[in-house]
């Protein structure tokens, strides 16, 4: 096996090309994987600019610093970038790099489209932020772009980020198709579907999802467009329409997308937590199981984000109970999860704490949703902090710490180089300290009534945001650590082994570290 990839290695053809021209028109899974992680990297760094200012903002009651109406565009660039720059292409990043290797493929089934929809990214969010120096300047109405505010309220920039929405929506649905394609047809013989990695078996979910409700999203936009430009009602009320129903709309794409957001993240904890525990996953067709009813759960709750709209009675009965009962797999899967670790000979590097703080913090983000989930105290919670600290504490430490987590486990294997554990470690600590310290305070500042998305506030909230602020800039700037050990061990470093670490299993521990740019040019045997 080593002989064949050798062999290659050796042929000039087989190798990457030099310069620039490798990164434009490379169709090779790890380079495209490369280029999705640092993409998101960028964004996460410009997304968490916007965060700093909005808590910049809010350090003290008063206006401070910046206008009520830039505030509520970096409210909503925030989370535009956070979503579907930062998260979502960082996971695509992974499975671009990873799926491949752990089922024994070549590479990703179709290439070329791979490249394309890497290459239509940079140009949606060059677009999208180009807004900010536009008359009436960029989106200002929240990621959610609500109707009629989005529409008849919206400044002009409103078309460019229609437009946007829709490239990253194509990008999103390729690289969906991409995934799906590559895990059914390209396993290698032995890799049943029950005994695949569960980071494939998660993206395998995932990728269903994103190709079931991107469309969704493009309708709604369009449907925007046309009432913006070309004279239609879908959410003008005077013309016929009706504003709910673009939240009915949006919320049957959002929900879903949240889980898109965090199925990818179950893979890898359970991999990470498997390795440091030295023991095998608790669960796994449980863990799959649990999976698939979370993504099928998913397409029913989206109505408890408008609890407060005037839904009938039934209506709100039925979305509520279903959204307690997704909380059933989530259970069964933290709970296999502490059962893996239960008894295991657990060591702690870096990796291993990311994975613990998300099983720990995610189910503090989870427990607070069953809360929001109970319509008589959703109209108390609303549009309060409260929500804004449940869906952090679930972003955060869920999908963020995953990705970094995953960068920690997977950076040898990629670089050949081993990460500083000294400052891997105080990366953590860092980010773990400031998670915390930014969202714990929000949902006490959300009960006692503090709303979203306003610049200002009373008096009585005064001390718990400035504490909120503070974590939040310490957050931001422990992340210029992070580039600082994701560069220093790219450069160089402590040279990694093929295993890496003592307990990890799968067929991408299989290769060299570095991996070799073409892996499993003949498909390995497993038993």
């Amino acid at each position: 096996m080593s002989a064949v990839i050798e062999n290659h290695h050796e042929d000039h053809h087989h190798g990457p090309a030099k310069g620039i021209t490798r990164w434009l028109y490379t169709t090779n899974h790890k380079d495209i994987g490369t280029l999705y992680l640092w993409f998101s990297f960028a964004m996460f760094l410009i997304g968490g600019a916007m965060a700093m200012v909005i808590r910049a903002e809010l350090f003290q009651p008063g206006m401070q610093i910046v206008e009520p109406e830039f505030y509520n565009q970096m409210i909503t660039l925030h989370g535009l970038i956070m979503i579907f720059g930062g998260v979502m292409p960082a996971f695509v990043g992974l499975a671009n790099w990873l799926v491949p290797m752990m089922i024994g493929a070549p590479d990703m089934a179709l290439p070329r489209m791979n490249n394309l929809s890497f290459w239509i990214l940079p140009f949606a969010f060059f677009i999208l932020l180009s807004s900010l120096f536009m008359e009436g300047g960029a989106p200002n109405f929240g990621w959610t772009f609500y109707a009629p505010l989005s529409t008849t309220y919206a400044p002009p920039s409103v078309t460019f980020f229609i437009f946007s929405v829709h490239i990253m929506g194509a990008s999103s649905i390729m690289g969906a198709i991409n995934v799906v394609v590559t895990i059914m047809n390209m396993r290698a013989p032995g890799v049943d579907l029950m005994k695949m990695p569960l980071f494939v078996w998660s993206w395998l979910i995932t990728a269903y999802l994103l190709i079931a409700v991107m469309p969704v999203l493009a309708g709604a936009v369009t449907m925007m467009l046309m009432d913006i430009h070309f004279g239609t009602s879908f959410f003008n009320a005077a013309g016929g329409g009706d504003p709910v129903l673009f939240q009915h709309i949006f919320w049957f794409f959002g929900h879903p997308e949240v889980y898109i957001m965090i199925l990818p993240a179950f893979g890898i904890v359970s991999h990470i937590i498997e390795t440091f525990s030295r023991k095998q996953l608790f669960g796994y067709s449980s863990m799959v199981w649990a999976m698939l009813s979370i993504a099928i759960l998913s397409f029913v709750v989206w109505a408890h984000h408008m609890f407060t709209v005037g839904l009938p009675l039934a209506a709100e009965i039925f979305f509520m109970w279903a959204t307690m009962l997704i909380a059933v797999p989530t259970g069964v899967k933290v709970f296999n999860w502490v059962a893996t670790m239960f008894r295991g000979s657990i060591t702690f590097e870096t990796p291993m704490l990311f994975a613990i703080a998300f099983v720990v913090l995610f189910t503090i983000g989870g427990l607070s949703g069953l809360m929001l989930a109970i319509v008589p105290a959703d109209f108390q919670y609303h549009d309060t902090y409260f929500v804004v600290a449940h869906f952090h504490y679930v972003l955060v430490p869920g999908s963020i710490f995953s990705i970094m987590a995953a960068v920690y486990y997977w950076i040898p294997k990629w670089s050949g180089n081993m990460y500083d554990e000294r400052l891997g470690k105080l990366h953590f600590w860092l980010s773990f300290a400031g998670v915390n310290i930014t969202f714990f305070p929000q949902h006490f500042i959300g009960l006692a009534g503090m709303p979203r998305r306003y610049p200002d506030y009373a008096l009585q909230f005064a001390d718990w945001n400035m504490v909120s602020s503070v974590g939040a800039f310490l957050f931001g700037f422990s992340q210029i650590l992070f580039l600082f050990i994701v560069l220093k061990t790219v450069m160089g470093g402590k040279k990694a082994t093929g295993q890496v670490w003592e307990g990890a299993k799968g067929l991408e521990w299989t290769v060299a570290s570095p991996a070799p740019y073409h892996t499993f040019s003949t498909p390995p045997k497993i038993d």
